[in-house]
């Protein structure tokens, strides 16, 4: 962790100190720190253009139309160097799609890479919806639009809890006797040191309520989609072998206020580049 990162946690450790928590734990603690970039739409001058909410969607001729609705473009070449501990191509463009409804062992959304020198046709940003259901128009009408400008940031564990693979019953993250009060020290801190954006490219998953991790939860939805033949396999339901990719709050999506997506991968396609094993969850409570 760099010294310009060490102090950004100052109001962390300050909070921590008065909360009694001793200074080896909150150490301990800051040790799980992941970089990521905080995307946030916006014409000002506060970042460089990383990519953009919407616009017209790209795509090679050969790459089928994508069953959910268009989300954003990420220049992979834009990011600022380190924003991330992602193995991410080099250059290229991640094209992010998604549903924010809550799925039912299924994946809500998709993602391609679309490398820097493929040849893009324009294609319908409505073919998601063959039956053209009015109710999905809507509700895809109301996705933002416009230019995505990029932070390195920091993030912290969000959660207090994982369910161990084959165990039912959740535990505090394993090796952190302050777990409960540091996450609720972040909570009261963050604001601070890692302000909020609509979208996060790596780091840790948040939502609205984040008891569980986000991320160990996709693992087990995706593992229970591929039992239940939704989703092919193999997948891991242990959370060390998936990262977050992104995280989109929909919060001002029309009908889907307060959903959070999650795109989540295994590591071990992330380093192969297998984008099509993206799996997506949607947290919501309408």
């Amino acid at each position: 962790m760099t010294s310009a990162i060490r102090d950004r946690f100052r109001p962390f450790r300050e909070e921590a100190e008065a909360h009694g928590v001793p200074a080896d734990d909150v150490e301990r603690w800051l040790a799980t720190a992941r970089p990521c970039a905080t995307l946030t739409l916006s014409d000002d001058d506060t970042g460089p253009v990383v990519g953009r909410f919407g616009g017209p969607l790209l795509l090679p001729a050969d790459t089928p139309d994508p069953g959910h609705p268009f989300v954003a473009s990420i220049d992979l070449a834009a990011l600022p160097a380190g924003a991330t501990d992602l193995p991410f191509p080099p250059d290229g463009r991640l094209l992010l799609f998604a549903r924010p409804e809550i799925g039912d062992r299924t994946s809500m959304g998709t993602v391609i890479h679309v490398p820097a020198d493929a040849a893009v046709t324009r294609r319908d940003p409505h073919a998601w919806n063959p039956k053209n259901i009015a109710e999905y128009d809507r509700v895809f009408a109301s996705y933002p639009e416009g230019p995505l400008r990029a932070r390195p940031d920091v993030s912290l564990p969000h959660h207090q809890f994982v369910i161990p693979p084959g165990e039912e019953e959740a535990v505090y993250l394993p090796g952190h006797p302050y777990c409960s009060e540091l996450v609720e020290i972040w909570e009261d801190t963050k604001a601070l040191i890692a302000p909020s954006a609509q979208m996060q490219i790596g780091g840790y998953a948040d939502e609205e309520a984040v008891e569980f991790d986000p991320v160990d939860v996709a693992a087990s939805v995706a593992a229970q989609a591929v039992d239940a033949g939704h989703w092919d396999g193999p997948v891991s339901d242990d959370v060390v072998d998936w990262v977050l990719l992104a995280d989109w709050y929909a919060g001002d999506v029309e009908g889907r206020e307060g959903a959070t997506v999650h795109w989540v991968i295994q590591c071990e396609d992330l380093a192969a580049r297998r984008f099509e094993r993206v799996f997506t969850t949607v947290f919501w409570n309408p």
